[in-house]
């Protein structure tokens, strides 16, 4: 079974930056498009930014848009989300999530993928 294993969270202060990854672990496999969600207390979870694996289309929230990078290593099976000018409204727990095909009318943004991440914590503090 494949699993994605996330990894990078901390802390840090206003104005920095972290950068996460999420690897596969288990029997790999080819997905249309990853993605990278986080998750405040008490609120939903939340689409940050997506990448389509054939040919590394990006799509971003316009929260993160022009702080957030999204970016993949395909030999490792891995994605990558490098974030800066964090702000406390960045603070959450960050998931990313795999959709194996492409679903007609489910925009990436939509929370329907197949494969989740535990989670890593990102704590912005001002």
């Amino acid at each position: 079974q494949v699993q994605r294993v996330e990894s990078g969270g901390g802390l840090v202060q206003a104005g920095g930056s972290l950068r996460l990854s999420c690897a596969a672990s288990g029997r790999t496999f080819s997905s249309y498009v990853m993605a990278w969600f986080r998750q405040a207390p008490g609120k939903e979870r939340e689409f940050v930014a997506a990448i389509r694996w054939s040919d590394s289309y990006t799509y971003y929230s316009n929260s993160v848009k022009d702080r957030f990078t999204i970016s993949r290593d395909n030999a490792k099976n891995t994605v990558y989300l490098q974030m800066i000018s964090l702000k406390p409204e960045d603070t959450a727990v960050y998931y990313c999530a795999d959709r194996l095909r492409a679903r007609i009318g489910v925009p990436w943004s939509d929370p329907g993928y197949d494969c989740w991440g535990q989670g890593t914590q990102v704590t912005v503090s001002s």
